[in-house]
């Protein structure tokens, strides 16, 4: 696919060309686990929101798409340390620490959360926007977001989480860094305050439905499947969707959202001429059977 080829020359643009390297080393490591694969469905939710407001897509758009795109492969590395989930594989291939070593994987988490913050400050785009952007990808990835979420996570280990605490843990760790492409493509098309807020509540549906299929998989899926080791949430005795309401009323949950966060486009299309189809056809293919 054309755009996912230029989000990843975006982010090798950025390591590769943008600024002498200081270590060969950590871009290598940077760029192993960027190009270890992902369906780059955050940063492609960006860039078809962008195109369904009728904007023509430029190298700025793919720059935000990047940065988005680097901090959700960081999280990744991080997550998947001795220290956190402690996997050996992530999207099919050795994590990043089990093909260099812990402080390396380290190091190249850290570049991924720090570095779109840069790239983001030297798009071409109105600085009023840029700082926009800078700001809600702060909130979403940071401690009032995925990181905040991923220590609730840790903290509701073995523990015996009700559905709210559950759904404040997703909300935060999973949910905000979803969130952000349908806000920010609203920011970079400089939309009015009711349909921001329409495409903020668009984004907490999908977030709530990635992670319930995300839970669901964990429990039916195999590693081919998935690309990871599966049944992991099981043997940490983490509260999960499937777990607390079992699999079919986590299907439903699923199957709820998506079509909540669907009538919101269709308003969307009807109030603003908004343009549906290939948000659409993304948001389908987070169906169990899409």
């Amino acid at each position: 696919m054309v755009k996912i080829e230029k989000i990843d020359e975006a982010i090798h643009g950025y390591y590769e060309k943008t600024h002498p390297a200081v270590s060969t080393d950590l871009i290598e490591a940077v760029l192993y686990s960027v190009d270890g694969g992902g369906k780059r469905i955050r940063p492609l939710i960006l860039l078809e929101v962008l195109e369904g407001f009728g904007l023509d897509l430029t190298e700025a758009h793919y720059d935000v798409a990047a940065a988005l795109e680097m901090i959700h492969t960081g999280s990744l590395i991080h997550d998947d340390l001795p220290a956190m989930d402690n996997d050996d594989y992530r999207r099919g291939h050795l994590t990043n620490h089990k093909k260099f070593d812990e402080a390396t994987a380290i190091l190249a988490g850290d570049s991924l959360f720090l570095d779109p913050f840069g790239l983001i400050a030297d798009a071409d785009l109105l600085v009023e926007v840029r700082v926009r952007l800078i700001s809600e990808l702060s909130l979403g990835s940071g401690t009032f977001g995925m990181v905040g979420g991923q220590m609730l996570d840790m903290e509701g280990e073995e523990a015996h989480l009700s559905l709210e605490e559950l759904a404040q843990v997703h909300a935060n760790k999973t949910g905000k860094l979803l969130t952000f492409p349908f806000v920010a493509g609203g920011i970079i098309a400089q939309l009015e305050a009711d349909s921001l807020a329409e495409l903020r509540k668009a984004g907490e549906l999908i977030g709530l439905a990635f992670q319930v299929r995300d839970d669901i998989l964990d429990v039916t899926a195999t590693f081919e499947e998935i690309g990871k080791t599966p049944q992991k949430d099981l043997a940490a005795e983490k509260s999960t969707y499937p777990s607390l309401l079992g699999l079919d009323k986590s299907k439903q949950v699923l199957d709820d959202a998506l079509n909540q966060a669907l009538a919101i486009f269709q308003k969307l299309a009807d109030d603003k001429g908004f343009d549906q189809a290939q948000i659409k056809q993304l948001i389908e293919r987070l169906r169990l059977n899409g």
